[in-house]
């Protein structure tokens, strides 16, 4: 069997799938746990060209896609077209940033082997492109948010250096900003991506588990999803102090507010005491 080739983008947080499903005419609601395939007519619609049946376009909810044996810069510029019209907020220059290749190959009688370019396996089983696609799907997304997270990093180090400056005035709506952009890092990587969760085809079939388990461990799934986790925990321990710094200002603040105003009615009480008010 020829081999095949992978061509993964992350593109975005979100694709609703249900949307692209009802304009292909796909009768079918689809759930976070499975990608939507385009294929035959439906592909050629989008892409506005014949292909082969070979070809096709694997989207996942949480902002993947991922050609298979086709990987012409044309073809991804007219599908994120396509798909502008669902996601207005897909940006076409993203393909040079969270994107990854790979390919399948045959050997029989061999084993199966995993490099960073591409893996061999005896012979190619219908579990195989799905679970490749995924696997690519998930790590080009990691890779957004990896650098998401090094953006946040960015951000409270700046934080940092004010306080070292002896600036201790830290908004409300920066740190609600802030804190925001941590939460959301971590919904992007738990609820979208689901890193933890694994296809339904690998419930039913053993090779299919073990060859996903594989992939995973390959590419370090886990491994990045545990160094995200503990980073995202620093990060809300990093706020939890800036918190602290910052209701402690403010409470001093409001206590020299208040000896103010308690010294300046003592004076007033003296000065009318001793009739200087007169």
């Amino acid at each position: 069997m020829k081999d095949i080739t992978f061509k993964a983008y992350a593109v975005t947080n979100e694709i609703d799938l249900n949307k692209i499903a009802i304009h292909c005419g796909i009768p079918k609601k689809f759930t976070w746990e499975e990608p939507l395939i385009l294929k035959g007519e439906a592909l050629q619609m989008i892409l506005r060209r014949k292909v082969d049946d070979s070809q096709q376009v694997l989207i996942f909810s949480f902002g993947s896609i991922v050609f298979v044996n086709d990987t012409s810069k044309e073809g991804f510029l007219a599908f994120v077209r396509y798909l502008q019209a669902f996601e207005p907020n897909i940006d076409e220059n993203v393909d040079d940033r969270y994107t990854d290749d790979y390919s399948l190959r045959t050997n029989a009688p061999g084993h199966t082997e995993l490099t960073d370019e591409y893996v061999v396996v005896t012979e190619i089983e219908s579990f195989h492109p799905e679970l490749i696609a995924t696997v690519l799907a998930k790590s080009v997304a990691l890779e957004k948010i990896e650098e998401q997270l090094g953006k946040i990093h960015d951000k409270l180090e700046n934080m940092i250096d004010r306080l070292d400056k002896s600036n201790l005035r830290l908004g409300k709506k920066e740190l609600a900003r802030t804190t925001a952009s941590i939460m959301r890092h971590e919904y992007n990587m738990i609820s979208y991506i689901m890193i933890l969760d694994k296809p339904d085809i690998t419930w039913t079939s053993s090779s299919a588990g073990e060859f996903y388990d594989r992939m995973l461990e390959f590419f370090e799934m886990n491994d990045r999803y545990a160094i995200m986790k503990s980073k995202t925990e620093m990060l809300y321990r990093i706020m939890d102090g800036f918190s602290t710094i910052s209701h402690s200002t403010r409470g001093l603040f409001v206590e020299w507010v208040i000896v103010i105003l308690i010294v300046s009615e003592l004076v007033l009480t003296i000065l009318q005491l001793t009739g200087w008010m007169d």
